[in-house]
């Protein structure tokens, strides 16, 4: 199956980024002139995704409003002859994007927020991407594929799931979740373990799992089954 859905865990109350989130999303922080989740979308859209599911909180209104339509904005636009910024402004939502969203009721980990969208996503592959990481192709800025359109045909190519990594130093991996993986190739390798913070003396490698997925709906089982964790997260 064509990948047709991404999700959005942008329900995180953001603390790393404090104060700056204080009173406004960090997936809303912005980059030279986008903010971060705009940024996320763009990549997701690029990849030939159409719909958008945000797995949002109750203080998250201005990732709505963003992809919402802004009449009294465009009106002033028009009425003041910007046809370059109201142009700008119409191209945030292209006509055939779709965006939906979902409460996570509370802020229970990355597991608990995927599982938020299962009804949504039903029984599809999906992509997951993680705003707040901005990522871009090695060969992007020349018009090379995104990392999303990469692990897309990677999975049209082998179903299964797909994860973005990076190559860290091995004094960090007790930051990260780690992969174990054999027959490294200059794109694809295979994974037989994740090791969530290893110590460095033990994990198993130095590639981290960065924050970009693509998940079959069989990790909605897989999620169900984990145990919680610190602060009753998933």
């Amino acid at each position: 199956m064509k990948i047709r859905k991404a999700v959005f865990p942008v329900g995180g109350l953001g603390t790393r980024f404090l104060p700056a989130t204080k009173a406004i999303p960090k997936e809303m922080l912005p980059v030279v002139d986008k903010p971060l989740i705009q940024y996320a979308v763009e990549e997701a859209y690029a990849a030939g995704i159409r719909e958008m599911i945000f797995v949002t909180g109750r203080h998250k209104r201005a990732i709505e409003d963003h992809f919402d339509t802004a009449y009294e904005l465009e009106m002033e636009l028009e009425a003041a002859g910007k046809s370059a910024l109201l142009e700008l402004v119409n191209s945030i939502k292209p006509d055939d994007m779709d965006c939906v969203y979902v409460r996570q009721p509370r802020a229970l980990g990355l597991g608990h927020a995927v599982l938020c969208a299962e009804r949504l996503v039903g029984d599809e592959p999906f992509a997951v991407l993680l705003a707040d990481d901005l990522m871009l192709g090695a060969r992007q800025a020349e018009g090379g594929p995104t990392v999303l359109q990469q692990m897309v045909h990677a999975y049209e190519s082998s179903p299964g799931t797909v994860l973005a990594v990076q190559d860290v130093p091995r004094a960090d991996t007790r930051r990260y979740g780690v992969v174990d993986v054999h027959g490294v190739s200059t794109a694809l390798a295979e994974v037989f373990a994740m090791v969530e913070k290893p110590a460095p003396d033990v994990a198993p490698s130095t590639l981290a799992v960065a924050g970009r997925y693509v998940l079959t709906p069989a990790v909605f089982e897989s999620i169900r089954r984990q145990p919680r964790g610190a602060g009753g997260e998933i």
